[in-house]
C-alpha cells in the first residue's frame, strides 16, 4: 500500500510539473520592435519577415524562458509608452538603459554595449567632434538617448533634426539636408559600411558608454526568467554566435 501511494504521489508531482511546464510554454507574450534600426531589427524584403540581432535574440530568451509571442512593429518613439501603459509586454529594439526610463519601466539585465556616434559625408574633414556641430544641421532620431545628448549638450546653438525614422536621418545627410547624424554607434557603423559606403564616414570618439536592455512592463513576472535565458546564453556561446553572425568576430572583441 505504501509504495502505490508513493507511486501515486509521484505520479502526481510529475503530471503537475509537466502540466505547470505546459501552462508556460502556452503563454503567448506581446513583443513590440523598431522596425528600422539595423542590423539589431530590420524587415527582410524576400519573407517578410523581421530579422536582425535583437530577432535572433528574443527568439532564443522566449525558447528558454517559457513562452511565445507576436511580434509587432512601431516607432520607437512609441516603444516606452507603450510598455508603461501594458499595451505590450515585452520591448526589444536597442533601448538604452537609463534611469528615466526605469522609473517607468523594467529593464533585463544589459546585454549589448553601445554609445553614440557622428556621422559625416566622406569627403567632410570639417567634423570630427561634437563640439564642431555648433553651427551646423544634425540629425538623429526621435526620443532617442542621441537626441536628448545633442539638447544638453548644444543646445540652440545646433539646428538639431530629429528623424521619425533611421533612414530618414541617413537621406537627409546623403542628400545634404543635415551636416551630421549622430546616433547610436552600431547603427552608424552598419550604414556605413552598407548603403553609405564611400559616400559617409563615422568620425570623433564614443560619446555616452550605454547599455541596451529588453524592457518589460514595471513588476512583470517575466524579468528574472528573461534575465537567467540570457545569462544562460552567454554562459554556453550562443549569444557570441548571434553576436558573430550580425557583427563578426566574439561579443568580447
Amino acid at each position: 500500500m505504501k509504495r502505490q501511494l508513493k507511486a501515486v504521489s509521484l505520479a502526481s508531482c510529475v503530471a503537475l510539473g509537466l502540466a505547470s511546464t505546459a501552462q508556460a510554454q502556452d503563454t503567448t507574450l506581446d513583443v513590440v520592435t523598431d522596425p528600422s534600426f539595423v542590423p539589431f531589427e530590420m524587415l527582410d524584403q524576400e519573407s517578410g519577415e523581421m530579422v536582425g540581432f535583437d530577432m535572433d535574440i528574443i527568439r532564443e530568451v522566449a525558447d528558454r524562458a517559457g513562452f511565445d509571442y507576436n511580434l509587432r512593429t512601431m516607432d520607437f518613439n512609441g516603444i516606452i509608452p507603450a510598455i508603461q501603459t501594458g499595451n505590450v509586454d515585452i520591448a526589444i529594439a536597442g533601448i538604452t538603459i537609463t534611469d528615466e526610463r526605469a522609473e517607468i519601466v523594467d529593464f533585463s539585465a544589459p546585454y549589448y554595449d553601445s554609445g553614440l556616434r557622428l556621422l559625416v559625408d566622406a569627403d567632410d574633414d570639417s567634423i570630427q567632434s561634437i563640439d564642431a556641430l555648433e553651427g551646423q544641421k544634425v540629425g538623429t532620431k526621435i526620443g532617442s538617448t542621441s537626441y536628448d545628448f545633442l539638447q544638453e549638450n548644444l543646445g540652440d546653438s545646433a539646428d538639431i533634426t530629429p528623424y521619425p525614422g533611421s533612414s530618414d536621418m541617413y537621406m537627409a545627410l546623403l542628400g545634404g539636408s543635415v551636416d551630421a547624424v549622430f546616433y547610436d554607434a552600431p547603427n552608424v557603423g552598419y550604414f556605413s559600411q552598407t548603403q553609405g559606403e564611400g559616400r559617409a564616414k563615422v568620425v570623433g570618439p564614443l560619446y555616452e558608454g550605454q547599455q541596451y536592455g529588453i524592457a518589460l512592463v514595471k513588476g512583470s513576472e517575466w524579468v528574472e526568467p528573461v534575465n537567467e535565458a540570457l545569462a544562460a546564453m552567454k554562459e554556453d556561446g550562443t549569444y557570441d554566435e548571434i553576436h558573430s553572425k550580425w557583427f563578426g568576430g566574439s561579443s568580447a572583441e
